[in-house]
């Protein structure tokens, strides 16, 4: 028979995928995907069960529901400052994996350049070949991820047409700097693209972090699309909701995007979603710092196990470096001698990198579970490392 996608044929499992089963297969406290193990917020779910049975079931219409698209707007509006219109600048997705995709479809051709900056999400890189434009890779080095600005600059050229990053940063634990965004900024402005703004861990900051909205700065209103995720704000990842904010010059290709992708997305969903985006500030600020208090509780036991622990801004995620534990190996087999032995699964920071020459030594932890299931993990890794010692420990890696 003739050959499949190429591209798709060369791209091999999702190791969110990969790792998730090995964790099933032997019995794992799954740390990698990053997934809450408890529900989000009980008046959002009731929303979205009521929903169902009031008759409103049928296609909704293509950009989202009024509720939905009103509430993205009030939000907006309450948190950042951008006044929106609910009727012609929000767009609502089946998750945030498709509002990126969308975007990027809403503006890229063939040929296209598109700047990526490293480590990043997975899908990015397949969406951008997809589409046929050329990726430019921009990375960021442990244990600051610090924006190289003349690297970015470079990257930058006479057929760049889009930038994608991603603040608060997955897995890095970043949150951009109103100075690095201003940088990226004035690029934008002098190379006259635009930026798709993956920021679904917008509520997920800490330490007096706030995140920033590239959307907020001088001249970027009509050149950005910005994301966020009900998964990630209202801990139910499971529901797939999404929604782009954009100008209503690129709402219109986003939307054709979006209806030949899945057209619509559930309206039950959608409402309790409406419901949640509406919720007092109080909320907002709780999500975070139960968030930061998991976070402190895993950073501190790792740091006990020996691990070094990098700092965290923001997202679901804290990034280890393994080698003070005196392995050797790369992060795949860590990560998988940790899943097998340790019966605690991790992530190899390598997933998120497309180039060559990927630092190897980092393992990366999701600290959205509850505070019992972080204490077990941290006993069956201590446990561990006591029945093996640094030498044995050593000597399997090499």
């Amino acid at each position: 028979m003739k050959p499949q996608n190429d591209l798709l044929s060369a791209t091999g499992t999702t190791i969110f995928t990969v790792m998730s089963a090995l964790a099933v297969q032997h019995g794992a406290i799954n740390l990698g995907q990053g997934f809450p193990d408890y529900d989000g917020p009980e008046d959002v779910i009731e929303a979205a069960a009521a929903a169902l049975k009031d008759g409103r079931n049928q296609y909704p219409p293509l950009t989202g529901v009024p509720e939905l698209r009103e509430a993205v707007a009030a939000h907006n509006r309450r948190f950042y400052g951008i006044e929106v219109d609910p009727n012609a600048e929000v767009v609502v997705t089946s998750g945030a994996t498709e509002a990126i995709t969308a975007c990027l479809m809403a503006v890229l051709n063939p040929g296209d350049e598109c700047v990526l900056i490293e480590p990043l999400y997975d899908t990015y890189l397949p969406v951008v070949r997809m589409l046929g434009a050329i990726p430019r890779m921009v990375r960021l080095s442990p244990p600051k991820w610090e924006l190289p600005r003349a690297e970015l600059a470079a990257a930058f050229g006479p057929k760049t047409k889009a930038i994608l990053f991603n603040t608060p940063m997955n897995p890095t634990g970043k949150v951009f700097t109103s100075a690095e965004l201003a940088f990226i900024a004035d690029l934008i402005q002098r190379h006259d693209c635009y930026a798709i703004c993956d920021e679904v861990y917008e509520h997920l900051t800490f330490d007096g972090w706030k995140h920033i909205p590239l959307m907020t700065l001088p001249g970027m209103r009509e050149r950005c699309m910005r994301i966020g995720s009900a998964g990630k704000t209202f801990s139910l990842t499971g529901w797939k909701v999404g929604y782009i904010t954009c100008d209503r010059t690129l709402a219109p290709n986003v939307a054709k995007a979006h209806q030949n992708l899945t057209f619509t997305t559930p309206p039950n969903l959608q409402r309790g979603v409406a419901v949640g985006l509406m919720k007092d500030d109080a909320y907002f600020a709780g999500l975070s710092a139960s968030l930061e208090a998991r976070r402190d509780r895993l950073a501190k036991g790792l740091a006990e196990l020996g691990f070094g622990v990098l700092p965290t801004q923001g997202s679901y995620f804290i990034t280890t470096d393994f080698r003070p534990l005196g392995f050797n190996g790369d992060d795949v087999a860590f990560c998988r001698l940790l899943t097998e032995e340790a019966k605690v699964t991790a992530i190899p920071v390598t997933a998120f990198y497309a180039s060559p020459d990927a630092p190897s030594h980092y393992a990366r932890f999701a600290f959205c579970k509850g505070e019992a299931v972080i204490d077990a993990a941290l006993e069956r890794m201590r446990a561990w490392l006591a029945s093996r010692g640094g030498r044995q420990l050593t000597a399997v890696a090499g």
